[in-house]
């Protein structure tokens, strides 16, 4: 099982010192906690995309490439990849060049995101977010897939002989995530295709985490993929811990009050109760996760939020070090003990590559340059 953070990368003041980190602040403390994140121990850094203030995640793949270079284990991610409003075409290009630059380490969670306004700033209609969804997946999946694509689908011009460059490392495109809170739309795209389906899990109750679940894995065995106990499924989650569960609900309280997704709505006790979110002891944070398995069955990746609500790095960093040290070791030597042997590990690049039966190179040369006239022969030469 694969355990990581994910950050949505807000740039929120801290409600006790009312000093909000600039937005090359919020940037470096982002990468700062991506590597702190390797050196514990953790197997995946997601971050999200935004477009708009108080975010500063609006190019997530030139941070990811940044931190790749600087890291050698650990998977890069999306929290949210915006299918509806980022052309295709450059998500393909984009990601196939961070699994070259990060030597596979990449996977990527399509997502329609939760700011309306983002589909006029990029041309789009926010009533078309679920073909919009549809149609710029299929067109990716054919981008990585075929060498030369013709397209003519709804929502973007034609494309006629169009090769996608680079290709993807080794031949086997990123492994993709489909995320979704509450549309059963998107867990249905996920089980047609046989990807995984991610759920937020964290704004809303158990209850509604398990239907989204249950039906994406049903639908997943429909398609004839596998078994529904074989899906492949990743769940968010949000934590703040302290040796003393006082401690850690004294200190994180006026973080939830002033936080804009909490402050005004149900109490610190109140949430915690009916969502996933856990504020205690690690031991705490450990039963709470483990439950999950009871209402989602035996998944593939939890993701934890411990960075947003305007949290110093020098607390962030801290709770990667509890994560790393009290936490994770303990799930993962639960999560293992629990799962069936026929219930497969999250994909990797490694093990797409096998499933392929190996590594191609698949490298496109143009019959000639059309800068300077010279065949692929005579270039090579």
């Amino acid at each position: 099982m694969q355990f990581g953070i994910f950050t949505v990368g807000d740039v929120t003041p801290d409600p006790t010192t009312g000093r909000a980190p600039t937005e090359a602040e919020r940037l470096k403390s982002m990468i700062a906690i991506a590597l702190k994140a390797e050196e514990v121990g953790l197997d995946v850094f997601a971050q999200g995309q935004h477009h708009n203030p108080p975010f500063v995640v609006s190019s997530p793949t030139t941070t990811l490439g940044y931190i790749a270079a600087k890291t050698e284990k650990i998977v890069l991610s999306t929290s949210t990849t915006l299918i509806t409003t980022t052309d295709p075409v450059k998500i393909a290009e984009d990601f196939a060049t961070l699994q070259h630059v990060a030597d596979g380490r990449v996977d990527l969670m399509m997502g329609r995101g939760n700011t309306g306004p983002v589909y006029p700033w990029f041309g789009k209609d926010i009533r078309d977010g679920i073909p919009l969804a549809v149609e710029n997946y299929q067109l990716l999946r054919r981008l990585w897939r075929e060498d030369v694509v013709d397209w003519e689908g709804q929502f973007r011009t034609p494309l006629q002989g169009f090769t996608s460059t680079p290709r993807p490392l080794d031949g086997v495109p990123p492994f993709v995530w489909h995320g979704s809170i509450r549309s059963p739309q998107i867990a249905e795209q996920a089980a047609y295709y046989g990807d995984g389906f991610f759920h937020n899990h964290i704004f809303w109750p158990p209850e509604h985490t398990q239907r989204m679940v249950e039906f994406y894995r049903r639908r997943f065995e429909h398609y004839g993929h596998g078994s529904a106990d074989q899906a492949i499924v990743g769940l968010g989650g949000q934590v703040f811990m302290r040796k003393n569960s006082q401690d850690a609900v004294r200190e994180f309280r006026p973080y939830f009050d002033a936080a804009p997704v909490y402050g005004g709505g149900p109490s610190l006790e109140e949430f915690s109760t009916q969502t996933p979110l856990t504020v205690g002891s690690p031991e705490q944070v450990i039963e709470r996760t483990l439950g999950f398995r009871d209402y989602v069955g035996d998944y593939q990746r939890q993701l934890f939020l411990v960075d947003h609500a305007g949290l110093p790095l020098k607390t962030v960093l801290e709770q990667l070090d509890i994560l790393g040290e009290e936490v994770v070791p303990v799930l993962r030597r639960e999560f293992a003990a629990l799962k069936p042997a026929h219930v497969p590990d999250a994909p990797t690049h490694a093990s797409l590559v096998a499933a392929a039966g190996g590594a191609k190179d698949v490298t496109v040369h143009a019959p000639a340059d059309d800068v300077t006239g010279r065949t692929a022969e005579v270039a090579q030469a």
